[in-house]
Formats: C-alpha cells, sequence, structure tokens
C-alpha cells in the first residue's frame, strides 16, 4: 500500500457522481459519504493506481506524489481502467482497519494494542489473500484535537474496521501510562469480548472484527455531531501546558514548534 499516494479531489469539477467511491476496493473513501468522495483513508490507496481518476467523467482526480505524467482521462470504463498493483484483481473485498491511538511508546495498552493487531493481521492475510480480499492498516497516532476531529476520536486505543469500531461500547478506566505522560488523571479504553474485560483488545476480537467487516457489516448508521470527549480534552491540554511549546505534543525543551 501507498505511503505517499492517494487521490485528491477537485470538488470545482466534481459533479458527485459517485463513480470514483464505487470503483475502489480499498476503503480510500468513506462509504458512509458517497456518493460524495471523501477520502478517508489515503493509506488504503495503492501505490501508482489510477483507476478512480480514470473513469472520473469529470477528470476531476489528480494523486498526491504522482511523478508519472498520468494525465486525467476523462472517463474510461471501469472495464477499461487500470487495474491495481494489489494482485488481487477488482473483484477484491477490501477491509481498512485504522488504530488510532496516543501514544504507542509510553501508553502500556496502546502498545499491546498494536502487537495484537499485528499478530492478528499477520494471522489473516494468508487465508484472505486467497479469498481475493485485501486489508490495509493505518495507523495513526492522536496528537493533536485537530486529528481527534478528523478522525472522531472517541477514545484510546481505538481499532475500528471499514469505519466500524470492533467494540460497540465506549467503557475507560484510569491509565497509568497515559497520566505519567501527561501528568494528569486520564482514562483509557478498556474491551469487552466473551464475557472477559481486558485493557487491549485480545487477538481473537480482533479477528472477528475484519471477518464480521467482510461477511456480516453492520448497517451505515448517519453519523451524530462530534465533540472532543472531557477526558481528550484534558489530556491534550496537559501535555501542551507540559510541552510548554504551544502545541500536545511532548517535547519539553519547545523545539518542535
Amino acid at each position: 500500500m501507498a505511503e505517499k499516494w492517494y487521490p485528491v479531489i477537485d470538488y470545482t469539477l466534481c459533479t458527485e457522481c459517485g463513480t470514483c467511491a464505487g470503483f475502489c476496493t480499498h476503503g480510500v473513501y468513506d462509504a458512509a459519504k458517497a456518493p460524495v468522495p471523501v477520502v478517508v483513508n489515503p493509506a488504503g490507496c495503492i501505490d501508482r493506481c489510477h483507476g478512480c481518476g480514470s473513469i472520473c467523467p469529470q477528470g476531476a482526480i489528480t494523486y498526491v506524489g504522482d511523478n508519472t505524467g498520468w494525465t486525467p482521462p476523462h472517463g474510461l470504463s471501469p472495464s477499461e481502467a487500470p487495474a491495481c498493483s494489489c494482485g488481487c484483481g477488482a473483484d477484491c473485498k477490501s477491509v481498512a482497519v485504522d488504530f488510532l491511538f496516543l501514544d504507542r511508546e509510553a501508553c502500556e495498552r496502546c502498545a499491546a494494542s498494536d502487537k495484537e493487531l499485528d499478530e492478528a493481521v499477520a494471522e489473516l492475510s494468508p487465508v484472505l489473500t486467497t479469498l481475493g480480499c485485501c486489508v490495509t492498516v493505518n495507523k495513526v497516532k492522536m496528537d493533536s484535537p485537530s486529528l481527534a476531529e478528523q478522525y472522531r476520536f472517541v477514545s484510546s486505543p481505538t481499532i475500528r474496521v471499514n469505519g466500524a469500531d470492533i467494540c460497540g461500547e465506549v467503557k475507560e478506566n484510569r491509565c497509568a501510562s497515559c497520566g505519567d505522560l501527561c501528568g494528569a488523571d486520564t482514562d483509557c479504553r478498556v474491551f469487552e469480548y466473551a464475557g472477559r474485560q481486558y485493557d487491549s483488545p485480545p487477538k481473537a476480537m480482533i479477528v472477528d472484527g475484519i471477518l464480521r467487516a467482510l461477511y456480516a457489516p453492520a448497517p451505515i448508521k448517519e453519523e451524530e455531531p462530534y465533540v472532543i470527549p472531557a477526558n481528550l480534552v484534558q489530556f491534550y491540554q496537559s501535555m501542551q501546558e507540559k510541552s510548554g511549546c504551544g502545541c500536545s505534543c511532548s517535547d519539553k525543551t519547545g523545539g518542535c514548534c
């Protein structure tokens, strides 16, 4: 998957026909916003793939990182559009996993969740590849209120599969690691699975979440207005005060800004 390659929409040209979002099988576009094309998972885009841009009838799509000389052809048919390079073919099923966390280095829960996620994906990948499925993992450190708003972040750590939280209900308790990091009492997430409560999601829970997204996806719900939870507001404010640099990072010298 691409690190710095993803589509950019020129909304002055876009007619919101939904062709691009319907064509992409890698979860790059937000299905809940369709037919309006909203890039929600840029990391899922396949490097050098021009598929969605090639079928756009308005030529409204270009790509970050594109130095290939490609220009929008204004509306190839889906059968004419170049296939992506993932090797799965045009009929692949896509699973986009978002791992959202406050700090993998300082927080024991985030570190453990990261490890469980990697193991779950590694265990599933050979089977999913055989079934013609692709899994992309997007790991994002939620180090600012603006990122929290962009991803509608509710608690750390969070794992979403195709936009759906693997744990439907948000439950938290005091996290000593994040409290030490920011210098204030901070709550982090706990996960309930198979009748037990865990500080990090067990591998089996993540596997179940991925398989549900493929074979029993939850219905898309209308999004409610997002408000940053008070617990996260306090964390970001405490990090800003601790750093002394005017942002929410952990640089005590003030040299990051």
